[in-house]
């Protein structure tokens, strides 16, 4: 299960972007991302180019869910090059945009809604919208599983794996604890965000700092409990 951070607090890109990616340098992260807000098109485009340059997979989550906003993030995804486009609910606009730049597409199923998201729509509903998004040729999804207000977190995963095939799952808001990364990974989820637990110092309490609290996820994922998951 892939470990994302995300340079990101309250569903916003944190305005020091640069500066964190310089600390955890030496942390060899394989996965980092940001988001459509907070950072402005310069500071998206020297954020992901850092991000390459670490050698790490680089994403861009779009937090606006008009149709307008997510055809922006689309074609800023196209402009500056991210590996992978996460979040936004038109699918079909969004991959037209996206043809032929190798730009993966993981849209958010069921009804998100608000800022920070929150995320409406039962299991049967997330079920339907992944058979969808796999359909349309998605590489997966953006699940918002523990921002549900509708249905438990763990069915709507259920829900979502089941329907995406081969499809991967990524589950992205409102994860701080060892016992949820436990969760996700015996649910055969793919990868998780993490961002504003890093930033408030919420994912481990024993630990201070960006890097401790991210070194402190990291050895979570080593632990047997999901490593042999």
């Amino acid at each position: 299960m892939d470990f994302i951070f995300m340079l990101t607090q309250a569903d916003a890109t944190v305005p020091d972007g640069l500066r964190v990616l310089d600390d955890i340098a030496d942390l060899k992260l394989r996965h980092i991302g940001f988001k459509d807000v907070g950072a402005d098109r310069e500071m998206q485009r020297r954020l992901n180019t850092q991000i390459l340059a670490m050698g790490a997979t680089s994403y861009l989550e779009m937090v606006s869910l008009e149709t307008q906003s997510c055809v922006a993030a689309a074609r800023m995804a196209a402009e500056i090059g991210v590996n992978r486009l996460l979040g936004g609910t038109a699918a079909a606009t969004v991959l037209e945009i996206l043809k032929g730049t190798g730009i993966e597409y993981y849209p958010y199923p069921g009804f998100p809604t608000g800022h920070p998201v929150d995320l409406r729509g039962s299991k049967d509903a997330i079920a339907e919208h992944c058979a969808n998004f796999a359909a349309q040729g998605c590489a997966g999804a953006d699940l918002l599983a523990y921002r549900a207000t509708e249905a438990m977190p763990l069915d709507l995963v259920a829900a979502a794996r089941g329907a995406l095939g081969a499809g991967r799952l990524i589950v992205a808001g409102s994860i701080s604890s060892v016992t949820q990364l436990v969760e996700l990974a015996r649910a055969g989820v793919d990868a998780f965000t993490v961002g504003t637990a890093v930033f408030e110092n919420s994912f481990s309490a024993a630990e201070t700092g960006i890097t401790r609290q991210i070194r402190a996820i990291q050895a979570a994922l080593d632990t047997e409990a999901i490593a042999t998951t």
